[in-house]
């Protein structure tokens, strides 16, 4: 049996590998039109500011390791530009000599991944980040012109990685993103904590800004705007990606964003063709709808299932949660699930929830506040999505969260996970299991809650009386318009002050005091409800550009 695999790097390299220690007699054959194979694309914004030192450093395999470890024959600089599959065959162009050639497979694997959005043509000043080679290019341009500004097109996963990493050059970057907060994985209010980390280390954030034209002369790259003109020496454009699918345009069904079609064993319309990594589709583990999440971590376990497939015929859909991780300066930014716009645009029933704990015990020295957001399904109590902003502790929650998604444990069912505690690393009460228990208190009805978005209908609703329960040096500093000041702990003794005939709108710094005096009051007959998360969240609501 041969197979031949168009795409070497993270679902064709891993569908190679495992193939061959599942069926040491058939032939491997990949076709990868970079000079590189099996590198660790994640990693390039990191090679550009050094902080990768060597460009082997990103580069898991050779064609040589690969073929003396494994004996699988690849093929760099050699672009498949035809796939004639009523024949079994592709036509290959060899990129350093021009010739074309053609191969016969048996079964043929297509993992040629997503290709940059551009708006403008590659050149000497304007790049994009998707190979080794794009790396290299702009790490020469930049240390030979000795480049001092930039533009970043794009405020996605590339374009924060791209920057933080121009930045540590010392490199003064301008950020043009069209929509109104970087993240699209980010609903708006959790973004401002990315915006704020942002302009924190000079950069210069543009927001609800479209491009209309990139021109470029002898020493600047000029960005021509609907809110004016922006020049630099260098361009990055970081929009976004698309699925690499012409090679199937007339051959195969496609699906969702030109994405290649395929069942739950990556089989395509043709049955001896597959497909697997970002130029596929997938199923959402979620509410089971076909979604594009083009991540390093998909492609890679495609590549393995496809092989477990071919030869053990072991049957195991891969369904995607879109759980990422990004860092950005000080900060870790995570989510996994659906964000809240994308619940509204699916019509599903959820709640939420907004925590804000620190990351370990705080009598601990260096504990990090974490800001937490969690959606979950209003019937079920299953978790549909979160959102965790921090320094540190981030990675560990989002990937718990993850896990409790995958096997559908009810939010509630976090209370009372056993996890590992000591100071230094957790506390007694792990920030998931409050998850758990705030999760648990709206189920009883222990607790109901109002949002950040609510606050004005609030104040201009005379049937409401909004209490603010902090201190009264917190309440001077800041507050909220037409609200009054009891703070918690003087409650008891100023009953008299809130009006049994209102419904009672409790607020605090984090949503912690205000929970507890909305349970005094609740069981003194008032009608009361707190502000999820409190004023920090109330916050980063303001602070929507």
């Amino acid at each position: 049996m041969k197979y031949v695999i168009i795409g070497g790097v993270a679902s064709g390299a891993s569908f190679a590998c495992r193939l061959r220690r599942l069926d040491e007699n058939c032939e491997i054959v990949i076709y990868e039109k970079t000079n590189f194979v099996s590198y660790a694309n994640c990693g390039l914004p990191y090679y550009i500011s050094s902080t990768i030192e060597s460009q082997d450093s990103l580069t898991l395999q050779t064609p040589a390791s690969l073929k003396s470890r494994f004996n699988i024959d690849v093929k760099t600089n050699s672009e498949v530009v035809e796939v004639l599959n009523t024949e079994h065959k592709i036509r290959i162009k060899n990129l350093k000599t021009a010739e074309i050639f053609t191969d016969s497979y048996d079964k043929l694997i297509i993992a040629t991944g997503a290709e940059a959005i551009k708006i403008a043509p590659l050149s000497d000043k304007i790049f994009e980040l998707k190979t080794v080679e794009d790396a290299s290019k702009i790490k020469r341009y930049i240390i030979g012109n000795k480049v001092k500004s930039a533009i970043v097109i794009g405020g996605g996963f590339i374009g924060l990685e791209i920057l933080e990493n121009l930045a540590k050059l010392n490199i003064k970057v301008t950020l043009i993103e069209a929509q109104n907060h970087c993240l699209a994985n980010l609903d708006s209010e959790m973004a401002t904590l990315a915006h704020n980390e942002i302009t924190k280390h000079g950069i210069d954030l543009k927001l609800k800004i479209f491009v209309m034209n990139v021109s470029e002369d002898k020493d600047k790259v000029k960005v021509s705007t609907d809110k004016g003109e922006f020049t630099s020496e260098i361009l990055i454009q970081a929009i976004g990606v698309k699925p690499a699918s012409e090679l199937a345009n007339g051959k195969l069904d496609l699906g969702l964003k030109n994405s290649i079609k395929v069942n739950s064993n990556f089989t395509t319309s043709d049955p001896d063709i597959f497909a697997i990594g970002d130029v596929t589709s997938c199923v959402s583990e979620i509410d089971n709808s076909e979604t594009y999440i083009p991540l390093a971590g998909l492609a890679n376990k495609e590549g393995r299932e496809l092989a477990n497939f071919l030869i053990n015929k072991e049957e195991m859909a891969i369904r995607a949660l879109g759980t990422s991780i990004l860092k950005l300066f000080d900060l870790s930014i995570a989510s996994t699930g659906f964000n809240e716009a994308q619940l509204k645009t699916k019509k599903l029933e959820y709640g939420k929830i907004y925590l804000t704990p620190a990351n370990h015990a705080t009598y601990y020295p260096g504990s990090k506040a974490l800001t937490i957001k969690v959606l979950f399904d209003k019937k079920s109590y299953e978790i549909l999505g979160a959102q965790i902003i921090g320094e540190e502790g981030v990675d560990k929650r989002i990937d718990l969260l993850a896990a409790m998604m995958k096997f559908k444990i009810k939010g509630y069912e976090l209370k009372n996970l056993e996890l590992s505690y000591a100071p230094p690393f957790g506390s007694a009460k792990d920030p998931i299991n409050m998850v758990g228990y705030m999760i648990e208190n709206i189920k009883n009805n222990l607790v109901k809650q109002f949002y950040a978005e609510d606050i004005e209908s609030i104040k201009n609703n005379p049937n409401c009386m909004i209490v603010d329960v902090r201190t009264k040096a917190e309440f001077e500093a800041e507050n909220i318009e037409g609200s009054i000041n009891i703070p918690i702990d003087e409650l008891r003794e100023n009953l008299a002050k809130i009006d049994k005939n209102k419904e009672i709108c409790l607020i605090c710094l984090s949503a912690i005091r205000s929970y507890i005096a909305c349970r005094i009051l609740t069981q003194k007959g008032y009608k009361c409800s707190h502000l999820a998360g409190g004023f920090k969240i109330y916050k980063l609501y303001k602070n929507i550009i």
